[in-house]
């Protein structure tokens, strides 16, 4: 009988420490869509870098990527088809090759279907947008939708409500105080609202939201007990020196998503679905916080924006959202009533700056190669998914992604580096990632 037992004590034995052995190589995380296919690549990565990546598919399955070109050379290449250094790609084969359809001056832009037209808007200066009637083998010359004003933006997410599309950029208030620095603090989210069944090329078929400055309605030296701004200085000071060459800017939003929420019991419900709150990048200095302002369609056809109230009768303004230090993007998937968030992943913000590696670019908020996932039935509780890539140096980004829904699958564009960039933020690739069947990731 003690034979038995001694037997029985040993094969426990050897079948914990064989299963401690295997835990850490079964539990690791692995990525999601690291074996990504590079969409295009910079011929000189010193001085020709890419940027404003974004994605959509179109109604015959077509892929449809953007992406632009900037740094000291970006002009150094000539054009084929069109001018400028934005440049529209497609693929009819699900992303394994691309084709080059045009390029066009602009930037911060962003690729959507609207009605039985694809569309590129963004900016120079003035809102900017082109239009193809055959999803992307030919397109219009510009048109410009604004006169005299200086907007912004970034490829975040369209939201479309039956038969109109709706999507944010920022505008530069004309009464700016800064002269230098970077002026997110002047920027207000404006929500344009589009008619899918006219062409979105002219004014008149846009509506436009009010204005509501960041400058104008925070002071950040009555904020207390939030942490930010981390570093001292405040509007409409200038920017600071934090490391060596590094700046901390006033803070302020930008780079924004625009979502309705669709749960009759969350709090911020509008039952009349005339309510549209949007998401924004946080400048603040910490990480994992994001701003929130929302939009609400008046009787008389007018959009107005305004900050959204908690029961208290207190104004949300700031909310966790992982990796909402940096441009993230937002997507509502249908079959699982579930937004979806692409963000970047940051380690190592308490770090002081001058004690961050040589290579690391600008502050101790800025980390920019880990590129994750998660998920969210109400835009404010997240539940992480997964990582989709992390870069193999720290000059090698995965950041400032956006993303589509083709079938099962969600594709990414991400504006990425490699151990041959400039800087984690100056890239010199564009990658294309598929996360296959990323619903399964819901739990």
């Amino acid at each position: 009988m003690q034979n038995i037992i001694k037997t029985i004590v040993i094969l426990v034995l050897m079948v914990g420490n064989c299963w401690a052995a295997q835990a850490p190589a079964d539990w690791h995380i692995q990525p999601l869509a690291s074996d990504f296919k590079i969409l295009y690549q910079s011929p000189d990565p010193n001085n020709i870098y890419l940027f404003d990546p974004g994605i959509t598919v179109c109604p015959n399955g077509r892929i449809v990527a953007a992406f632009s070109r900037g740094g000291p050379d970006r002009n150094s290449i000539k054009a084929i088809k069109g001018t400028g250094n934005g440049f529209v790609y497609t693929s009819d084969d699900d992303g394994n090759t691309w084709q080059y359809r045009i390029n066009f001056p602009m930037s911060h832009f962003r690729p959507f279907v609207a009605g039985n037209k694809l569309y590129v808007l963004g900016h120079k200066g003035n809102l900017r947008v082109i239009q193809s009637n055959d999803w992307g083998d030919t397109w219009s010359d510009v048109s410009e939708l604004t006169q005299n004003e200086i907007w912004h933006g970034s490829a975040t997410n369209v939201w479309y409500k039956n038969n109109f599309v709706y999507l944010v950029m920022e505008c530069r208030s004309e009464k700016g105080k800064m002269k230098d620095g970077w002026k997110v603090g002047e920027l207000s989210p404006v929500l344009l609202r589009g008619d899918i069944n006219k062409d979105l090329t002219k004014r008149e078929n846009w509506t436009f939201a009010s204005k509501l400055f960041f400058y104008e309605n925070l002071n950040d030296k009555q904020l207390d007990f939030f942490g930010f701004p981390f570093y001292d200085g405040f509007y409409p000071n200038v920017k600071r020196n934090i490391r060596n060459k590094s700046s901390f800017h006033p803070i302020g939003w930008l780079e924004s998503n625009v979502v309705q929420i669709t749960d009759p019991n969350h709090y911020w419900y509008d039952p009349n679905g005339r309510t549209f709150h949007i998401f924004m990048r946080a400048h603040t200095g910490l990480t994992n916080i994001g701003c929130m302002v929302k939009a609400v369609e008046q009787q008389d056809g007018s959009v107005k924006t305004m900050f959204q109230t908690a029961p208290s009768g207190k104004k949300h303004l700031y909310l966790p959202i992982p990796g909402g230090q940096m441009k993230f993007c937002v997507l509502y998937d249908e079959k699982t009533k579930l937004y979806w968030l692409l963000s970047t992943q940051s380690t190592d913000s308490m770090t002081k700056s001058n004690m961050l590696p040589k290579d690391r670019y600008c502050l101790s908020d800025n980390e920019r190669r880990r590129l994750v996932l998660h998920f969210s039935k109400n835009m404010v509780d997240w539940c992480f998914a997964g990582v989709v890539d992390i870069g193999s140096v720290e000059k090698a980004s995965r950041h400032y992604a956006n993303m589509t829904i083709k079938g099962d699958d969600l594709l990414i564009l991400s504006r990425s580096g490699d151990e041959n960039s400039k800087d984690a933020h100056n890239g010199n690739i564009i990658t294309f990632h598929r996360v296959t069947n990323f619903r399964r990731l819901v739990y």
